[in-house]
């Protein structure tokens, strides 16, 4: 008999779906019949799903899904859960696996998005930057709250409150300067880049890389000895994850300015907002008078 050893996986796949509401059918009944839970967004340009469950039940997950023919290259990030990191299973068929807005513009064909940045692996970003030296600029693809805990060092963090902000951002001139840099875009997994820096290049910036595997698969590699400082957010109920056990804290708590590396949620239903707290702050929310006047964030739309 084996032991539940809880794990979390994180993957995406660009690739012509041509009925993505039969792989919504076919994906909602394989998890179900292994017991997973979190959330899968499945569009005519591919899969991205994050799921928590027992390892060995993943592993059947994995290989059922690799089956068929469009997903076999999937790359599965895993990393340690909980047992309880998602409240339920979401299965969804959107326009977009990554919600920028602009559905029509991306281009996938069995190779992945059409004229998107070049992939570095981690061992590869290093060496550009060893290179090229400050000409490098690494530019945040995620939404700016995330890189309150973790960035990499001396990142541009655009002002994105939602995906959706991205295009605008970048057609609003700010980045301009930047157009003949070499640029490293990153988010969580890598999938929010794979659409980012295609929309850059088309935008006129003539040389864009992304991360392969995103800051997870950087992280994993380097740890804290590398050029990412400090946590990862993560859209599940662990929060954020850490690399090693000398993760530097770059941030500070919203209430009493203490080291702070996670968000919390407000306890009070139906707030739910997010909120930069240290550990005794969190703790001490819970017999506190709500005062949040919205849902600061929400992580609804993504996955990594």
């Amino acid at each position: 008999m084996s032991m539940d050893l809880p794990k979390v996986i994180l993957y995406y796949i660009f690739t012509p779906l041509s009925d993505p509401a039969a792989i919504k059918i076919w994906q909602k009944t394989l998890c179900q019949s292994l017991n997973l839970k979190g959330r899968i967004i499945i569009s005519p340009h591919g899969i991205n799903g994050t799921l928590g469950g027992n390892m060995d039940d993943l592993k059947k997950y994995v290989s059922q899904t690799r089956g068929y023919e469009g997903f076999a290259k999937i790359k599965f990030k895993w990393s340690d859960g909980t047992g309880n990191d998602f409240p339920k299973l979401s299965v969804k068929v959107r326009p977009e696996l990554v919600a920028f807005g602009h559905p029509d513009e991306i281009k996938v064909d069995k190779n992945g998005v059409v004229g998107g940045g070049k992939h570095l692996r981690p061992a590869q970003v290093d060496e550009l930057v060893a290179k090229r030296g400050d000409d490098v600029i690494f530019f945040d693809g995620r939404n700016s709250f995330e890189a309150q805990v973790g960035r990499f060092k001396n990142a541009v963090l655009p002002d994105t409150v939602t995906t959706r902000d991205f295009v605008a951002e970048i057609e609003s001139g700010k980045y301009d300067h930047l157009k003949d840099k070499p640029i490293v875009t990153y988010c969580t997994g890598g999938i929010r880049c794979e659409v980012l820096s295609s929309v850059m290049m088309s935008r006129g910036f003539k040389e864009v890389y992304q991360i392969d595997g995103g800051i997870f698969t950087y992280g994993k590699e380097f740890g804290d000895d590398g050029l990412w400082e400090g946590a990862l957010y993560t859209f599940d109920n662990r929060m954020s994850i850490e690399f090693s056990d000398k993760t530097k804290s770059i941030a500070k708590c919203e209430k009493c300015q203490a080291e702070a590396n996670r968000f919390y949620d407000c306890p009070k239903v139906p707030c739910n907002s997010l909120n930069l707290l240290c550990a005794k702050c969190a703790e001490d929310m819970n017999d506190e008078i709500c005062k949040h006047p919205q849902r600061k964030y929400s992580n609804a739309e993504l996955i990594g």
